[in-house]
């Protein structure tokens, strides 16, 4: 349903694409910040970014879950890295939850985020036929 462009002249990553089209009549679907907590606000993995990412995801899958979506809806992530966070130990975990969708991704440093001891954090847009 969303066409995922690669445009020629821009840099061709298997990780994500460019440009997201969702068609007339989708349903969009807005995913807030995800961190590595868990249903009770605890803190899962500690300062092991892996594990934190694999918190990250899971929730994410969730909160797509809840409004009838998956991770191939996604149209758009929004990726916020503590800065010094190996991404190397991340991108992994967040590929194989990614099951093979490639949205465009904007990836950021940041100095700190809402929760405490938080490595990542995750928002995204999907869409969905209505």
């Amino acid at each position: 349903m969303t066409q995922l462009l690669r445009p020629d002249g821009l840099v061709q990553s298997p990780a994500f694409t460019h440009v997201a089209i969702v068609p007339p009549g989708a349903t969009t679907i807005y995913i807030g910040g995800q961190n590595a907590v868990d249903g009770t606000g605890a803190l899962v993995g500690g300062d092991d970014v892996a594990a934190q990412t694999r918190q990250v995801m899971a929730n994410l899958k969730i909160a797509l879950a809840a409004a009838g979506a998956t991770v191939q809806d996604l149209v758009m992530m929004t990726i916020l890295f503590v800065d010094g966070v190996d991404l190397n130990a991340a991108y992994p975990v967040a590929a194989a939850d990614l099951a093979g969708a490639a949205p465009p991704v904007v990836g950021a440093r940041v100095a700190g985020l809402g929760v405490p001891g938080a490595l990542l954090e995750v928002s995204a847009v999907a869409a969905v036929r209505a």
